[in-house]
């Protein structure tokens, strides 16, 4: 089996934005839960334990959160001093890998249940250097992604970046988590901005090598907006993502999660699916509908929030709809 992972943690958010400010995208939490450590509980599960990232925006945050870590894996880093694109990146952590060794590549960002047990056995049985791992999304969606154009034998045929409805050849998006074999070095130069879907793939298709793809039919989100960020979590209050069981509490006609110290009057009220960190207090007859509230937060008495996030040490003392509320 696969023995290491990297997972790409330098991107900076821009359009999680104010939620990345606050933490660095990797961090930002899901039901309470660090993104990446929802991931790297995951390779855990497949014995994977000696993981590296490179880093980038806010990269102590990411180095100390993973330091001395209670998770089990044996954590490495890199920080980046200017980004070098998603292969460049990888290209710097090149000294953790071991020759003629295969392993996977995960964005820090990336929230899925993917069997790699399955996802490896597709990447040795195809005999390529490098794997895709794809995801059927509708239809509608395919100008999100970049799209990955398979053959009959699912082997990579060409490659769509962001394609309107009428032009999209196929509905398979790029997740960004990938199987290479260690020759993949040799097609990413050192101290050179190099990317995956614009340098690498083109270049191994040039020299004749074929690259498979691994259609992976489970949960798969890339948390890449604030509308995303919201639908995981209530996709994973819901019991839809296999890799990450959490403590929901059933209350009426709602879902929700609560961190430690969680204080509600029992004049308030829940509805929908809500995600509450630690310390978080609800005031008398207040109403929280649809929305994730951070650590720290005190609502204060008759206030109704809906569909918002609140980020931490805030205390609201009007109504919110629809926002995200900065301290």
């Amino acid at each position: 089996m696969l023995k290491k992972a990297m997972i790409m943690a330098a991107g900076v958010g821009s359009r999680l934005e104010p939620l990345s400010s606050v933490v660095p995208k990797p961090l930002v939490p899901l039901a309470n839960i660090p993104a990446m450590d929802i991931l790297v509980k995951h390779l855990l599960s497949y014995g994977i334990k000696d993981v590296i990232a490179n880093t980038y925006h806010r990269a102590e945050d990411i180095i100390n959160h993973y330091k001395e870590n209670s998770l089990g894996i044996n954590f490495h880093s890199i920080t980046e001093t200017e980004l070098s694109g998603t292969a460049g990146g990888v290209k710097k952590c090149q000294f953790f890998f071991d020759k003629d060794e295969d392993f996977i590549i995960m964005s820090g960002d990336g929230l899925t249940d993917i069997n790699i047990t399955e996802a490896y056995k597709s990447h040795k049985t195809s005999g390529s250097i490098a794997t895709i791992v794809t995801k059927d999304v509708e239809h509608k969606e395919v100008s999100k992604y970049g799209i990955i154009v398979p053959d009959e034998k699912g082997y990579v045929k060409s490659f769509q970046e962001k394609p309107s409805l009428a032009e999209a050849k196929s509905n398979l998006a790029n997740t960004g988590i990938y199987i290479f074999n260690y020759k993949i070095f040799d097609f990413i130069p050192e101290n050179t901005f190099y990317d995956f879907a614009k340098n690498v793939f083109p270049s191994i298709m040039e020299a004749g090598l074929k690259i498979n793809t691994y259609t992976h039919y489970g949960y798969w989100s890339d948390i890449g907006s604030i509308e995303q960020y919201k639908q995981s979590n209530i996709d994973i209050l819901k019991n839809q993502v296999s890799s990450i069981k959490v403590d929901t509490k059933s209350l009426d006609s709602c879902e929700y999660v609560c961190g430690d110290n969680f204080i509600k009057d029992l004049t308030s009220t829940i509805e929908g699916t809500c995600v509450f960190g630690k310390n978080c207090k609800i005031g008398k007859n207040s109403k929280i509908k649809n929305s994730v509230l951070w650590d720290n937060i005190e609502v204060m008495d008759n206030i109704e929030i809906e569909n918002s996030i609140i980020l931490p040490n805030t205390v609201i003392k009007e109504n919110i709809k629809d926002s995200i509320i900065k301290e």
